[in-house]
């Protein structure tokens, strides 16, 4: 899976000439956590809610509201933003991107195509297009890890008996089991009622768990 496969496209960029009250009213509004800064088509920085939160004045200041609104309305972006931006390209793949963002200590990226902005990848797109299918977190079915069952002659065991027992798989991953050197493998099935099918790799010898979750 590529990066431009789970981007959020149609982003909305701000130019750096724009005061910081109006990019918090632009964040509030869309509910944005950060917003890409362009000039004239390329990409010159990105402010996020920190960033403000940081750049408004103490409670502490001596200054009156008076003061204090017309120093703010003097503040632009460009005075602000964050100048090094960590970006990636559309046709990277999601693991490349994630590791980049990882190194990098950031929770987005802006995707760049040359020096124009054609989406932004967050910890959210991550979760929400990959992480939350891969787990069924928000759909039906049943889970089941099978402890130990990772390796391709186990894996092959289990998924014969899902196959028999005519229950379709949504989604299935091999993840290590924490404190061993043997990998687990997990199945999202597509079935409320799978005892049958638990008991039957039990009998096989199996350790299974059936991990719950609300849809």
């Amino acid at each position: 899976m590529l990066v431009r496969d789970v981007m959020t496209s149609n982003v909305i960029t701000i130019p750096s000439d724009t005061p910081v009250l109006e990019a918090e009213r632009m964040l509030e509004f869309h509910k944005f956590e950060r917003l890409p800064v362009v000039d004239k088509g390329k990409l010159v920085g990105l402010v996020t809610k920190d960033t403000l939160l940081r750049a408004s004045p103490s409670s502490a200041t001596s200054l009156s509201r008076g003061e204090l609104q017309y120093l703010l309305s003097k503040l632009t972006v460009k005075d602000i933003m964050k100048k090094k931006v960590v970006t990636v390209s559309p046709d990277i793949t999601i693991e490349q991107a994630t590791a980049i963002a990882q190194q990098h200590k950031v929770g987005c990226v802006p995707v760049l195509e040359g020096d124009r902005v054609v989406g932004i990848l967050t910890t959210n797109d991550i979760f929400y297009k990959i992480v939350n299918p891969l787990l069924g977190i928000s759909e039906s079915g049943k889970r089941i890890l099978v402890h130990g069952a990772g390796e391709p002659e186990q894996t092959q065991k289990v998924m014969e008996a899902v196959r028999k027992s005519g229950i379709k798989v949504k989604t299935f991953c091999s993840l290590q089991s924490p404190g061993t050197e043997k990998n687990d493998f997990i199945l999202h099935l597509d079935a409320e009622d799978i005892s049958q099918l638990t008991s039957q790799l039990k009998e096989m010898g199996l350790s299974v768990d059936v991990r719950e979750h609300t849809p």
